[in-house]
């Protein structure tokens, strides 16, 4: 039985089960975040310590190598921020869908764990990828006209990323889907967003401006700056375990109550208690057709 009767909400309501679900299940959302996550701030932490080690012998190298070894430190440090890159992403990514299947599997009754719902996002990367990156384009291309177009067709598409991973949708397909769903709901996508960015902008100053002073202050004395770069990588990996799961429980919580509103879908549960997924409809024109 769901936890969560199937209903039409408010936008309060959808923030009061958002925050519901993630102090019941912190446990479960810290571990979806943190535990993809934790190879990236290793190799922050990593570069951190060897570019410390690079800038304390750094008169020592120069007296001992030629140019050609500085040139080697560069691409070292080149392909080293590359491969923090791709790691980062994937661990982002891998975290993203498996919050949006854990909330899927607990708003709908159905019990999960962190592995499983890592698990599921296995064979979906490359399409999350793709959906990040059209919705990405979407959005700046939009927000080159202006300001406000862009903010629109953002909260536009507030709900891609759940319909890409429960409707099984490719990237341009899920953005439509958001585009139909999110009609003439663009101001609760907005409060959503704006929500999320005081709590975001909230935690940073709390977990890394401090770090950040304490690097400004102390430029020249290598063991504070790397102490605090160090400090700093770990406060932007709180940060990001910490919050990072509110926007998604939240935008996963808002598609099923558009799903509800505009297609009846707690009726459709009701006669389906395995769950409904992909729902019937016609084709509809878009931002995108």
């Amino acid at each position: 039985m769901a936890e969560w009767e199937l209903r039409p909400l408010s936008l309060g309501e959808i923030l009061d089960r958002t925050f519901s679900l993630y102090r019941k299940h912190f446990v479960l959302f810290l571990g979806i975040t943190a535990i993809p996550h934790l190879l990236p701030l290793a190799i922050n932490l990593a570069k951190v310590l060897l570019s410390g080690t690079s800038t304390v012998n750094l008169g020592r190298a120069q007296q001992l190598q030629s140019g050609a070894g500085n040139g080697e430190i560069a691409v070292f440090g080149a392909f080293a921020t590359l491969i923090g890159a791709v790691v980062t992403l994937i661990a982002y990514l891998f975290s993203q869908g498996a919050t949006v299947y854990a909330v899927s599997d607990l708003y709908l009754g159905r019990s999960t764990t962190v592995g499983e719902s890592l698990r599921k996002m296995w064979g979906q990367l490359a399409n999350l990828f793709g959906v990040s990156i059209l919705n990405g384009f979407a959005i700046i291309v939009s927000a080159l006209a202006l300001l406000i177009p862009g903010i629109y067709v953002a909260c536009r598409l507030i709900t891609c990323i759940p319909a890409a991973l429960l409707e099984d949708l490719g990237a341009r397909a899920s953005l439509e889907r958001s585009w139909e769903l999110t009609k003439d709901n663009a101001g609760r996508s907005f409060l959503i967003y704006v929500l999320y960015l005081a709590m975001l902008y909230g935690i940073i100053m709390l977990f890394m401006i401090p770090f950040t002073v304490m690097i400004a202050m102390a430029p020249k004395d290598p063991s504070v700056f790397r102490m605090s770069a160090a400090l700093l990588q770990v406060g932007t990996f709180v940060a990001q375990v910490l919050v990072g799961p509110f926007f998604l429980i939240a935008i996963s919580v808002f598609y099923y109550d558009l799903r509800v509103k505009k297609e009846a879908f707690d009726l459709q549960m009701m006669m389906d208690p395995q769950g409904v997924t992909t729902p019937a409809r016609p084709s509809v024109p878009s931002m995108l057709s």
